[in-house]
């Protein structure tokens, strides 16, 4: 593979290829395999995205009446699990069509609402369709009309699966096939939010009309101490607040509320819809200015410029009898961001809290969202 970058930032990162561009190569070779009775050094593969691969081919063999291939996956610069890992193809000869299955190491999806039904092999469907793309262009080339089965596995994907998100969205057994791209972007947001958008359709598929968001693990931990039986409806979007808001409004649902620590929560009373320090910070600055509003005094509030978290703020508010009317003023403009970002298509609310000040914020809507949720 010829190496193809991108850059963040100032960083000039190097790309790698998907799970399901492996799995695509792997079968294009045992399909040669197969039907030539050679194995290939080298694959070469389209991907979607227009990039050409030129991948080496591992453990290239005959079973009986199979061929079997196997691709090494490389993520690049990315931090993916799956680096390293060889995914394995098996073709063998059938009358007609094209069968794709799963075999040891890939997942099983037991949930409604992911791209693959309950029951199959989570194979995605641009992968499948590489799969097929990358087959059916080895038969056309040893002029073979008949069909074929072929078995995508991963014998490290069982232990793997366990450090994904898999369990979580109703995957069980192993690791999932996944790419629309074909290449992995290092640091890419748009896997991080096609995530979120997966495990809200399945909450979507599952009859759900409320949609709860929580941040990550602080967010998840109140819940669990604070509200059990919602723990398990949540569906994680981490620094994504805007983006998890407009996939909500998309799907159709009809609320959403959104739990968090201050910490990142306080960002919304500015109208900041990605939490990630690295995108905005404005913690202080929000404080402050919801202070101002609040008739704080300004030299209690030129003490916030200084603090590092916003629990540190929070003592010096308290500290002054000034943190009642500043959390007041926070909770309105997050309320008036919100809303803003919704604009009527949905009712939307937070949950902001601060367990080291026992803090509990709630926007206008949020005690009749949560409401809804808990009878749903």
């Amino acid at each position: 593979m010829e190496n193809h970058y991108i850059y963040r930032g100032t960083q000039k990162l190097r790309c790698g290829f998907t799970t399901g561009s492996c799995a695509a190569a792997a079968a294009k070779a045992a399909a040669m395999l197969l039907l030539s009775g050679e194995a290939p050094a080298h694959v070469r593969l389209m991907t979607p995205a227009g990039i050409p691969l030129l991948l080496p081919v591992r453990s290239a063999q005959m079973e009986l009446d199979q061929a079997v291939c196997a691709i090494k996956k490389d993520s690049g610069d990315d931090p993916d699990v799956t680096n390293g890992i060889l995914i394995y193809a098996a073709v063998c000869k059938c009358d007609f069509g094209m069968e794709i299955t799963g075999g040891e190491g890939i997942g099983t999806v037991t949930k409604a609402g992911l791209d693959q039904p309950v029951g199959a092999s989570a194979i995605n469907s641009v992968p499948r369709r590489m799969i097929s793309d990358a087959v059916a262009e080895i038969a056309a080339e040893y002029d073979y009309t008949g069909g074929f089965r072929i078995v995508i596995s991963a014998p490290e994907g069982t232990e793997i699966a366990k450090k994904t998100f898999n369990p979580r969205m109703g995957i069980t057994g192993g690791i999932s096939i996944i790419g629309t791209k074909g290449i992995v972007e290092p640091m890419s947001n748009s896997a991080l939010i096609e995530t979120i958008r997966t495990e809200a359709k399945m909450r979507k598929a599952a009859g759900h009309e409320n949609l709860l968001l929580t941040l990550g693990n602080f967010s998840e931990d109140y819940l669990a101490k604070k509200l059990p039986d919602l723990a398990e409806r949540s569906v994680i979007c981490s620094n994504f607040i805007g983006d998890a808001i407009d996939i909500g409004i998309s799907l159709g649902f009809r609320r959403i509320l959104i739990v968090g620590h201050l910490g990142k929560l306080v960002k919304l009373g500015s109208g900041i819809m990605n939490a990630h320090s690295a995108v905005a910070d404005g913690r202080m600055e929000t404080l402050i200015a919801c202070g101002v509003l609040g008739g704080v005094q300004p030299d209690i509030l030129r003490q916030l410029a200084d603090c590092a978290t916003t629990d540190a703020a929070l003592e010096i508010l308290y500290a002054h009898d000034a943190a009642g009317q500043t959390l007041d003023i926070l909770a309105k403009r997050i309320d008036f961001y919100l809303h803003s970002r919704v604009r009527e298509r949905a009712e939307i609310g937070a949950l902001i809290f601060s367990n080291q000040h026992a803090v509990m914020l709630k926007t206008s809507d949020a005690d009749a969202i949560l409401q809804a949720i808990s009878e749903e």
